[in-house]
């Protein structure tokens, strides 16, 4: 892992970074409790993350036959604010109020606007992306992605419930869900189709802590959310497009 100076520079200008990567956006997504969030840019990013949601806060529990069946970690990430810093790596606070612990390796990428930078990029209060390998609320970084300010996944977002301590977990449906979809079914997938799913759901529902990405049947991915009363299930099709969630 580079080496984290002990004094680190403050990043300026914040808002005018321009991260490199594709834009995604809701396709036919309507609720019928409240819209679907709305699309933001990402940045391009590999990497994997797992969570385990039977224990963890937001995420559906085995007891309620609604976690996908799964083996260790998987790719995914997650989105927010930096917070303390440390030479292992790093904590965020995700827009729901998440904290999430993130790793740094040997092998961790660093990007500011489109060119590569250094684990110096890194300091408190900066909006990041991280993606890697997930468990419950720790990910080991893949990739380290400083966001300008603004950013769409570390925004605010009305339709995201953020979780709560002894609140029922949220029951609706947004958008398209996949015909045939059943919770647990699919292949779990990781590289660059995980990454993908993985923006373009954090950039539609900012605040989540995504543990796994799954392909269905029908080709579409379904992103698996935890640290959140809702979504739990974002619905990513083949162009990789947020089209539903529930």
């Amino acid at each position: 892992m580079p080496s984290r100076k002990v004094t680190r520079s403050i990043i300026v200008g914040a808002a005018a970074i321009a991260v490199a990567g594709g834009s995604y956006g809701i396709v036919s997504a309507t609720s019928s409790s409240s819209p679907a969030a709305a699309s933001g840019s990402s940045s391009a990013a590999s990497g994997g993350s797992s969570a385990s949601s039977s224990r963890f806060a937001g995420g559906h529990g085995a007891g309620g036959g609604r976690s996908n069946a799964r083996s260790g970690p998987a790719a995914g990430g997650a989105a927010g604010t930096v917070g303390s810093l440390s030479t292992s790596g790093f904590t965020l606070t995700t827009s729901a109020g998440q904290k999430v612990t993130i790793k740094e390796a040997s092998s961790t990428t660093y990007q500011k606007q489109a060119s590569p930078a250094s684990a110096s990029a890194i300091t408190t209060g900066e909006n990041v992306l991280v993606l890697g390998t997930t468990s419950n609320t720790t990910i080991t970084a893949a990739r380290v992605i400083v966001e300008p300010a603004g950013n769409a996944y570390t925004a605010s977002s009305a339709t995201v419930i953020p979780f709560q301590q002894g609140t029922p977990t949220t029951s609706k449906q947004a958008g398209q869900i996949p015909a045939n979809y059943s919770q647990g079914s699919g292949t779990i997938v990781s590289g660059t189709a995980a990454t993908k799913a993985t923006e373009a759901a954090l950039a539609a529902y900012p605040g989540a802590i995504v543990d796994r990405v799954v392909q269905l049947s029908n080709g579409d991915y379904e992103v698996h959310c935890i640290g959140v009363n809702w979504p739990h299930h974002v619905f990513v099709n083949q162009d990789f497009k947020v089209i539903g969630a529930e």
